[in-house]
């Protein structure tokens, strides 16, 4: 039934009417002329001199989008991690997230440290190595760029930027500064002493000496780069429509980089083997020569300069003990029983061995008169091609023996300054369960880095909304403590034991993390650009990269030598990096 239609519906409306007629009311109106469209009068009259007080503002569609915004920053990673959207929420899941991530980093170096002892290098040392140290690191780029749609991916990307640009630079700056200073040793003739420390902080006199591999590595390094070069030549060009054919090239170049590297890394003791033999066969050429010389009574030249095959023809008849024209392997062995070659320690059948190589052409076993006068000659020619000393020696004076033992003593001592290559490698005790605890570890710290990645990237770029602050400054900052902080305390605590071979080893392992960081980690930093389609706009952040790898590899390139003042440069690159960006971004506009 209807609702009946009563006397009081129709008298409430005529007395309400008949009040707002009879008395004085004061009202406010919507204004048309106001720049904001949500204004509305509360009926209160508001005198004021400003002309929009007494309007009300109701929240517009944008307020609305940002309330919503607001309350659906906080998504649970994985449907149930904590999170939050408070300063100091953020901050300690930031803490807790970094710790598990410095977990499965440690894990991760534990257990390829184990797989090493077991299987050695090669395989093992080139290819796993480098790949598992960087791991942390990939897991956290990949995640950045991989969740959310395309314009959430685009927004946190430059936290794997950060991570990437913050954790070379890190290496390469702080940790490589201090372990500068925490490995100094006393220097002399550019060689740094081990264990001796008696000038305190002298900055020229004070310092940290490497091998001549160390310098390899530091320019591999630099070569790493070039991948960055390729993705910003659209930008330097002022080109819009090459960016992601660039960014293509640039990843295919890194892949083959990043394979050529690790190729490199396998083969890497044999190439040293092969140098260490080289040298070693030039320990035996400078000792035979002198012996030969003080049995020729020094003139093993004519006035020319030229070998003395008379002389030389002579000392073979010497050494002939049954004459019959030939020098056997047990004639040989006696010449060089009383030779002392310098440092090295070469048992005397290897170095009958490596005379007989040389001299005896026709491989008879048997080094003829001829054999022997031609690769004396061949020997001398060898050694007189050695740096010449200042000043005029003279041809009877074997000047140039002296030049070249100098020569060769620093081609030893660069290429082997611990004597590894005489080690003998001892079996490991208990293998299997060593692998297996390697296996254990290497699981665990991959199933860490990839739980707590995204969790981490999440919880950074939450930080960053509720401060203000660029998620790339504070991934450049906080991501790298947390995943390269293992790989820096064991360097730092490596180099303070105050010796050439640990520095070497120290360096070298810094520069391979950067040149994984710029192969694996922008690999997968380019291919989620370009699978994903994002846009490239990170020049202030390739830049800082080329300059702090450029600069501290070109500085380890050509140096084997690090005083103290080169710590000093490289500590204060980290300031100004970050400056850099700063002002390369917020100044100029670069991005």
């Amino acid at each position: 039934m209807a609702p009946s239609l009563t006397s009081h519906h129709i008298l409430l409306p005529l007395a309400l009417l008949l009040i707002l007629c009879t008395h004085s009311h004061a009202v406010r109106f919507f204004s048309h002329s106001l720049p904001s469209s949500d204004l509305v009068s509360d009926g209160l009259p508001e005198p004021s001199d400003d002309d929009n007080a007494g309007f009300l503002r109701l929240p517009t569609a944008s307020s609305f989008r940002f309330l919503r915004a607001a309350e659906s920053k906080c998504e649970q990673t994985y449907g149930f991690l904590p999170c939050t959207t408070t300063v100091v929420g953020n901050l300690f899941l930031i803490l807790v997230y970094g710790f598990l991530m410095y977990k499965a980093a440690t894990y991760l170096s534990n257990g390829s440290e184990l797989l090493l002892e077991i299987l050695g290098p090669g395989i093992v040392g080139g290819l796993f190595l480098p790949i598992l140290g960087a791991l942390p690191d990939a897991m956290l780029i990949l995640v950045s760029g991989l969740s959310g749609s395309k314009e959430t991916a685009q927004d946190q990307v430059s936290v794997g930027m950060g991570l990437l640009a913050g954790s070379t630079v890190l290496l390469l700056t702080i940790i490589w500064g201090t372990c500068v200073i925490v490995g100094k040793c006393d220097i002399e003739n550019s060689i740094a002493l081990d264990s001796v420390d008696t000038r305190g902080f002298s900055l020229t006199g004070s310092g940290v000496s490497t091998d001549i591999w160390t310098s390899y590595a530091a320019r591999i390094m630099i070569i790493s780069v070039l991948p960055f070069v390729i993705v910003q030549l659209p930008q330097l060009l002022h080109s819009t429509s090459g960016r992601h054919l660039a960014v293509l090239i640039a990843l295919i170049v890194s892949l083959l980089l990043l394979a050529s590297y690790c190729f490199y890394q396998v083969f890497q003791p044999w190439i040293q083997r092969r140098k260490l033999e080289y040298v070693r066969h030039k320990h035996v050429i400078l000792g035979f020569l002198r012996h030969l010389k003080q049995r020729s009574l020094g003139r093993l030249l004519k006035e020319n300069g030229e070998p003395d095959r008379e002389v030389i023809a002579k000392l073979f008849h010497t050494i002939d003990d049954n004459r019959d024209g030939n020098l056997t392997h047990g004639e040989l062995k006696a010449l060089v029983v009383g030779i002392q070659f310098e440092e090295v320690d070469l048992d005397h059948d290897d170095a009958v061995k490596r005379i007989m190589n040389d001299f005896d052409t026709s491989r008879n076993q048997l080094v003829e008169e001829s054999e022997f006068v031609n690769g004396v000659c061949r020997w001398l020619d060898r050694a007189r091609g050695s740096r010449p000393a200042s000043g005029d020696a003279g041809p009877h004076t074997v000047k140039f023996l002296s030049n070249f033992h100098m020569e060769t003593k620093r081609e030893h001592d660069l290429l082997d300054v611990s004597g590894q290559n005489e080690e003998v490698s001892e079996g490991v005790k208990n293998a299997k369960w060593t692998t297996v605890k390697a296996l254990l570890f290497l699981l665990l710290g991959t199933i860490i880095a990839a739980a707590f990645a995204d969790p981490l990237v999440d919880a950074v770029d939450n930080f960053s909304d509720a401060t203000s602050i660029p998620a790339f400054f504070i991934s450049f900052i906080a991501l790298p403590l947390a995943t390269n902080s293992s790989e820096a305390v064991s360097a730092i605590i490596f180099a303070s034991r105050d010796k050439r071979q640990t520095a070497s080893l120290t360096f070298s392992e810094i520069y391979g993390a950067v040149t994984m960081n710029n192969v694996l980690c922008l690999s997968v930093f380019l291919a989620l650009v370009y699978v994903r389609g994002l846009t490239w706009d990170f020049s202030s952040e390739v830049l800082v990269i080329l300059v702090v790898c450029i600069v501290m590899g070109a500085l380890g390139s050509f140096r084997t030598c690090f005083p103290l003042w080169t710590s000093i440069i490289a500590i204060l690159l980290y300031p100004f990096s970050l400056a850099l960006v700063y002002v390369l971004d917020y100044v100029f506009g670069w991005s």
